[in-house]
C-alpha cells in the first residue's frame, strides 16, 4: 500500500505544458523551437503544436524562436498536476532574417517593406539612407507583365535604351557603363539581346546611385536586382494559361510547400512555357523556364538555400526599324524588321545559386553565398550594317539599307561569392550592427567563340567583297542600273513583301575568331550601421581590386590593374513613427577596357571612370502601414568617362553631371484599393562634345521627364463581389540618341486597363494595353535602329489555385 501512495504521488505529480502557436495572420506555425531548458525542449509539429511532458511543479521561462519571427517568452508558475496551455502570436521581423534571403516575402502586395540590397542585412526600406524602386510580383501578375523592360516603368528614373537588355538609370546607360546585374545580390550575367522573364522573380528592385561600396564597379546611376521566388513554409500551387494578341500563349506553374512534417525542408518549383510572335514582321519568341528552389532550416541557427533557374529562348534577333534617309521617322511601318526567314537566335542561361547563413550565436552571424552562371549564344541574323546601300558615287540611297550577315557562337561563364559576417554590438546608448566581408567576381570567355561575317560590296572578279570605294570604281562588280553589287543584297524598304528565304551559300565570308578573355575583382569591405536614438547612421568602406587579362592565355599575355578605396556615408532621422528624412553620400567606379588603356594610339592608359553621389529625401509609409513613399533629391557626378577627339584616334576624358528628383509610391490605401505611382525629373547636358550642337542638350537615351501610375481596385463584398478594375499609364519625354544630333525619339503617353474576376479559388483577367493604340518607340540608337513599342493589343489569362 505503501508503494503505491508514493508511486501516484509521483505520477500525481507530474505536469504538462502544451499549446499553439500562430503568426499574426493567424496561420499555425510549425517548427517553432520551444525551450524550457534542462533538456525539456521540442518544436511544433505541422499543426503549429507543442507538448511538454513530465514536468516537475515550479517556475518556467518558456522561449520561442523562429527564423522571420521575433523571439517570444513566457513565464509561467506550474502547479503538481497542472495541465497548462501557453497559445503563442510570433511576430514577424526584419531583424531576424537572413541576410541572404532563404524563406519567401510573407508580404503579398504592391508594397515591399524590407531590402537586403542596400546594406546587405535585413532592414526595412525607410531606414535605407538610400532611394530603392522596386515592383513586386503581385504588380507583374496584375499587368501581366513578362519582361524586366514591362516592369521598370513603374520605377522613377529608370527608361529603356533599346529593347534589349539596355536601360538607363538617373540618365546613365547601364550597358555602356559595363554594368553589372544582380540576382538576389550577387553578380550574374544574361544575354544582351533578350530582357530577362519574370515569371520565376519574387520582385524587381534598383538601388539609385553607384552601389560600388557594396558590390564593386557598377554604373553610377545604379543596378538592377531580380529576387527569385523563394519556397514558402504553407503549401501552395497555382497554374495559369494565358493567350492574347500576336498568337501568344503562355504557361506558367507554381508551386511550394513543405518537403517533410517538421518542415524544415522546403521546396519552391516555377516553371514557364511561352510560344508567342510578335507585331513586328518575322519576329517571335518561344521561351522554356524551370526555377526549382530548395529551403534546409533544421533549426533556428542554419539556413541553406539553393536555387536554380535555366531559360532556353529561341528567336529572331531584331536589330531595329529603320525608316528612310530623309529622317521620316513615321516613314516606314513600325512592323517592319530587316531579316531574313533563315535567322535564328538560341539562347541558353543557366544560374545556380547556392548560400548558407548561420548564427553562432544572437550577436554574430555568418553568410555567404556563390552564383555560377552560363550562357551560350548561337546566332544567325541579316541586319543592317548601319548605313544606307551606295550608288556608284558613293552617295547614300535613302530607300535601300546595306546588309551584312553574323553567324556567331559563343559562351561566358562567370561566378561571384560573397562572404561576410554581421555582429549586433551595444556600446553605451549606441546600438551597432558591424559587417565585414570579402566579394570575389569573375567573367570568362573560353576558346572557341567565333563569327563568320559577310558584308561589303563583290569585287570585279566576284570572288570576294570588301568595303566599297568609289575613287577606284574599276575594282567592283556593278548591276543594269550601274550600281555596286553588296555581297549580301541591300534590304528595299518600299518593296511590300521584302522577306525571303536567302541562299548563303553565295556570300562571301570572313571568318574571324573571338579571343579568350577573363577579368576579376577582388572586394574587403566593413560597414557599420548604428543607431543612437531617433538617429541612424551608416558607414562603408571598400577596397577593390580589378584584374583584366589583356591577350588572355597568348603569350603576349598582360595584366591590366586598377584598384579603388570607395566610402559611403548615410544618415537617418526619424522625424515621426512613419517618417524619415535621410541623406547619404557614397562614390562609384568602372574600370575602363583593357582595350583603351593599353593602345598607345588611344593615349592612354586611362583612370577608371569615377562617381560620386549626394542624395537627400524623405521616406514614409501610411494607412496604416500599407502604403509607402520616397521623394528624393540626388547629384551624380562622374569623372573621366572617354570620348573620341576630332580627327584622331586618340581619346580624352570628361566630366558629366546628372540632377535630378523623384518620387515613388507604393502599395494600398485600403484593403481593396492598390496604386502605385512614379515620377522622375532628370537634368543630363551634354557639356563637351565633337559636335558643336550637341553641347547643353539632355544626354542619349535619358528622358527629362518620366512616370507612371497603376491602380487596381477589387470588391470585396456586395453584388460585385470578386470583380475588380484596374487602370494605369506612364509617358516619357523626347530622348536624343546617340548617333546623330539630329536625331530624336519622340515623347509618349500610355493608357493601359484590366478587368479581373476571381471566384473561389478561381481567377480571369483581361487585360489591355495601349488602349488609345499610341505610336510610340521605346528606345533606339538611330533612324536605322528604332524600336517601336507594341500598339493596341490584349492578353486574357486564366489560373487556378489550389
Amino acid at each position: 500500500m505503501g508503494l503505491l501512495v508514493l508511486c501516484a504521488g509521483g505520477v500525481f505529480g507530474q505536469s504538462v505544458v502544451k499549446g499553439t502557436v500562430k503568426d499574426q495572420d493567424n496561420n499555425l506555425v510549425p517548427g517553432v523551437s520551444v525551450m524550457l531548458g534542462k533538456g525539456k525542449n521540442t518544436v511544433t509539429n505541422v499543426s503549429g503544436q507543442f507538448n511538454l511532458n513530465d514536468l516537475q511543479p515550479g517556475k518556467y521561462t518558456l522561449r520561442f524562436t523562429y527564423i522571420g519571427y521575433e523571439p517570444a517568452s513566457r513565464t509561467i508558475d506550474l502547479k503538481e498536476g497542472e495541465t497548462r496551455v501557453v497559445d503563442i502570436v510570433l511576430t514577424s521581423s526584419a531583424e531576424q532574417l537572413q541576410s541572404v534571403e532563404i524563406t519567401g516575402r510573407k508580404e503579398s502586395g504592391y508594397k515591399n517593406t524590407n531590402s537586403f540590397i542596400g546594406t546587405k542585412t535585413a532592414t526595412a526600406l525607410k531606414d535605407v539612407p538610400q532611394s530603392i524602386s522596386y515592383v513586386t510580383k503581385e504588380l507583374m501578375y496584375d499587368q501581366q507583365a513578362m519582361r524586366i523592360g514591362d516592369v521598370v516603368k513603374y520605377m522613377s528614373g529608370v527608361n529603356q535604351y533599346t529593347a534589349y537588355d539596355d536601360f538607363t538609370i538617373r540618365g546613365f546607360r547601364t550597358q555602356n557603363n559595363s554594368s553589372v546585374q544582380l540576382m538576389n545580390g550577387l553578380r550574374t550575367i544574361t544575354g544582351f539581346w533578350k530582357q530577362p522573364l519574370t515569371n520565376y522573380l519574387e520582385r524587381v528592385e534598383v538601388i539609385k546611385g553607384p552601389a560600388a561600396a557594396l558590390f564593386g564597379n557598377s554604373s553610377p546611376g545604379g543596378i538592377i536586382n531580380r529576387v527569385t521566388k523563394k519556397p514558402l513554409r504553407d503549401p501552395r500551387q497555382s497554374i495559369s494559361f494565358t493567350t492574347g494578341s500576336y498568337n501568344t500563349f503562355r504557361t506558367l506553374a507554381d508551386f511550394t510547400g513543405p518537403l517533410n512534417e517538421s518542415r524544415t525542408l522546403l521546396y519552391r518549383m516555377n516553371i514557364g512555357y511561352e510560344n508567342s510572335q510578335s507585331f513586328r514582321d518575322l519576329q517571335y519568341d518561344k521561351n522554356f523556364i524551370v526555377a526549382p528552389s530548395i529551403s534546409f532550416i533544421p533549426n533556428d541557427k542554419t539556413q541553406v538555400n539553393v536555387d536554380v533557374v535555366y531559360n532556353r529562348s529561341m528567336s529572331r534577333l531584331d536589330r531595329g526599324q529603320a525608316v528612310f534617309g530623309n529622317n521620316d521617322i513615321y516613314s516606314t511601318p513600325i512592323s517592319k524588321s530587316i531579316n531574313a526567314v533563315n535567322d535564328y537566335l538560341n539562347e541558353d542561361n543557366l544560374m545556380i545559386t547556392a548560400s548558407l547563413t548561420h548564427k553562432f550565436s544572437d550577436a554574430v552571424q555568418f553568410n555567404v553565398a556563390y552564383l555560377k552562371t552560363s550562357w551560350e549564344e548561337d546566332l544567325l541574323e541579316h541586319r543592317g550594317a548601319n548605313t544606307y546601300a551606295k550608288d556608284s558615287a558613293g552617295k547614300p540611297i535613302s530607300t535601300l539599307v546595306e546588309m551584312q550577315v553574323f553567324d556567331r557562337n559563343r559562351r561566358t561563364v562567370s561566378d561571384n561569392i560573397s562572404t561576410y559576417f554581421t555582429f549586433d554590438v551595444h556600446t553605451g546608448s549606441l546600438n551597432h550592427k558591424l559587417l565585414a566581408g570579402y566579394d570575389f567576381a569573375q567573367s570568362k570567355t573560353p576558346w572557341g567563340a567565333s563569327q563568320l561575317t559577310a558584308n561589303g560590296y563583290r569585287n570585279n572578279t566576284n570572288t570576294g567583297a570588301g568595303a566599297y570605294n568609289a575613287a577606284e570604281p574599276w575594282r567592283f562588280m556593278y548591276d543594269a542600273q550601274n550600281r555596286p553589287v553588296p555581297n549580301v543584297p541591300h534590304f528595299d524598304l518600299t518593296a511590300a513583301s521584302p522577306y525571303q528565304l536567302y541562299d548563303m551559300s553565295k556570300y562571301f565570308f570572313v571568318k574571324a575568331a573571338y579571343d579568350p578573355t577573363l577579368y576579376n575583382a577582388h572586394g574587403l569591405y566593413v560597414q557599420d550601421q548604428i543607431t543612437i536614438g531617433r538617429f541612424q547612421a551608416l558607414l562603408g568602406l571598400r577596397y577593390d581590386a580589378y584584374r583584366d587579362w589583356l591577350n588572355y592565355e597568348k603569350p603576349t599575355e598582360e595584366i591590366v590593374k586598377q584598384d579603388a578605396i570607395i566610402p559611403r556615408l548615410g544618415l537617418v532621422y526619424s522625424l515621426t513613427k512613419d517618417i524619415n528624412l535621410y541623406a547619404t553620400y557614397s562614390k562609384g567606379y568602372n574600370p575602363q577596357t583593357s582595350v583603351n588603356m593599353t593602345n598607345p594610339d588611344a593615349g592612354g592608359p586611362f583612370d577608371p571612370v569615377k562617381s560620386s553621389l549626394i542624395e537627400a529625401g524623405a521616406k514614409g509609409d501610411f494607412f496604416k502601414n500599407r502604403l509607402s513613399a520616397t521623394v528624393s533629391v540626388y547629384r551624380i557626378y562622374q569623372e573621366n568617362m572617354l570620348l573620341s577627339m576630332p580627327g584622331s584616334d586618340q581619346l580624352r576624358e570628361v566630366d558629366v553631371e546628372s540632377k535630378g528628383v523623384e518620387l515613388d509610391v507604393k502599395g494600398q490605401i485600403t484593403p481593396e484599393w492598390f496604386v502605385t505611382l512614379a515620377y522622375a525629373y532628370n537634368d543630363m547636358p551634354i557639356k563637351e562634345s565633337d559636335e558643336p550642337k550637341e553641347v547643353g542638350r539632355q544626354s542619349p537615351g535619358a528622358p527629362q521627364h518620366q512616370g507612371s501610375f497603376w491602380t487596381k481596385y477589387s470588391f470585396s463584398s456586395g453584388v460585385l463581389r470578386g470583380i475588380g478594375f484596374g487602370a494605369g499609364g506612364n509617358f516619357v519625354t523626347q530622348r536624343f540618341m546617340d548617333s546623330n544630333a539630329d536625331q530624336v525619339l519622340p515623347g509618349y503617353e500610355l493608357l493601359n486597363a484590366a478587368v479581373y474576376y476571381r471566384i473561389d479559388k478561381f481567377q480571369i483577367q483581361f487585360n489591355l494595353n495601349n488602349v488609345l493604340n499610341k505610336t510610340h518607340w521605346v528606345g533606339g540608337y538611330d533612324y536605322l535602329r528604332l524600336f517601336p513599342g507594341a500598339p493596341r493589343n490584349w492578353l486574357t489569362s486564366v489560373a487556378y489555385t489550389f
